[in-house]
């Protein structure tokens, strides 16, 4: 019994590990891209 409970509890530890390394893979990409977008086109308004 205490096999099954340590290899739920690590199961669920990789999935949560998955998740929030996902999460915070794609919210460090939008930030690299968003940001340098932003700055041109703010640079750019201000020419205008």
């Amino acid at each position: 019994m205490l096999r099954f409970v340590d290899d739920l509890a690590g199961a669920l530890y990789d999935i949560f590990k998955f998740m929030i390394r996902s999460i915070s893979y794609l919210l460090s990409g939008m930030l690299m891209v968003a940001v340098p977008i932003y700055l041109i086109v703010w640079v750019i308004g201000i020419f205008q």
